[in-house]
């Protein structure tokens, strides 16, 4: 799969901001979330190939946009990648069994989103 669309969903003007420049500068299209509720609705409105996921957000959280994407027909083959400041075992063990696709723990290098995204493909 060719990767060219990508939706970024984070509550963090400055973390948005980043992410869509690192993205958007390595030739992806992007699109923008502010809270998992919009991710949902985004994901399904605009089919994007990977989303970037950050995790506490207000409203709905990365979890659960995570689960309620895998859950719909439309969106489940979407990958997700969460972009996160939490890193506990824990953390990471109930994003596998979300079936995230990849993990990357804040503060991120351009390297570790990039390669984020190419896995995906």
């Amino acid at each position: 799969m060719a990767i060219q669309k990508v939706l970024i969903v984070d509550d963090a003007r400055p973390d948005l901001m980043n992410l869509e420049k690192i993205v958007s500068g390595a030739g992806y299209t992007t699109i923008t979330a502010t809270n998992g509720q919009q991710a949902v609705e985004i994901s399904k409105a605009q089919l994007p190939d990977v989303i970037l996921m950050d995790v506490n957000m207000d409203q709905m959280d990365g979890f659960a946009a995570t689960r309620a994407i895998g859950g719909d027909a439309a969106t489940k083959a979407i990958p997700v990648v969460l972009v996160t400041s939490k890193n506990q075992k824990a953390d990471r063990v109930w994003a596998q069994m979300l079936g995230v696709k990849g993990y990357v723990t804040k503060p991120y290098t351009p390297d570790q989103i990039l390669s984020a995204i190419t896995a995906c493909a």
